[in-house]
């Protein structure tokens, strides 16, 4: 079985509304050296060890689900499932 970490971000040219409220409130807590935020998300997956090409099969499915690809970047990791 593997594991596969997605991090889906804005990209850096599409403004962040919500990261940009976060930022004023942790100001106006006093964390002045906040000099930016950027919300994003985060998705586990795991995929049975029949899949033939997991970096392609994770590719088509954040292509075609996962993210707007209009908007946001993804990455991912794959990594071995610990057995429990």
């Amino acid at each position: 079985m593997k594991k596969v970490k997605i991090y889906v971000t804005l990209r850096e040219s599409v403004l962040d509304p919500q990261g940009s409220a976060v930022m004023g409130s942790l100001h106006k807590m006093d964390y002045a050296e906040v000099e930016d935020v950027r919300i994003g998300k985060y998705l586990e997956l795991m995929i049975s060890d029949d899949a033939h090409d997991v970096d392609a099969l994770v590719n088509e499915m954040c292509q075609k689900l996962l993210t707007n690809t209009v908007v946001e970047d993804y990455r991912f990791e794959i990594e071995e499932a610990v057995s429990q």
